[in-house]
């Protein structure tokens, strides 16, 4: 069952990744400075390899924290969904800033990518407690 949770929370994270960036794709792309080609979408979309390792990560994070939630004790959707946010907003965000501040990236760049680190891991949090 833990696999299928943690499979779960990943495509389901996965998803909502495609809805906020589908939704900030023309700020994204500014912000981050993506190649963009004649039809307006990023040069490499029709590059799987992102995609793959994208989906190979989330599972990693959510495998993680499955096993966190498991040791601490976080067994309801209330304590995954504020966990998951915790993870988000004060682990993730704040390291995503300290690399996009050294490399001189836009501050969108970090509302962006932290926005989706943290609604990510909240929704991860939630499926985890759910399943």
């Amino acid at each position: 069952m833990e696999v299928v949770s943690v499979i779960a929370a990943a495509i389901t994270a996965y998803a909502f990744g495609a809805i906020w960036y589908m939704t900030l794709a023309k700020p994204w792309m500014a912000a981050s400075g993506v190649e963009v080609g004649e039809d307006g979408r990023p040069a490499n979309s029709a590059n799987k390899v992102p995609y793959i390792v994208s989906i190979i990560c989330l599972i990693v994070v959510a495998g993680m924290m499955r096993h966190v939630f498991s040791l601490a004790g976080i067994d309801t959707a209330g304590k995954g969904v504020l966990a998951g946010l915790g993870i988000g907003l004060f682990l993730v965000t704040p390291w995503v800033a300290t690399n996009y501040t050294f490399a001189g990236r836009p501050k969108a760049l970090i509302f962006i990518d932290g926005g989706y680190a943290t609604i990510g891991c909240t929704v991860m949090g939630l499926v985890l407690t759910l399943l």
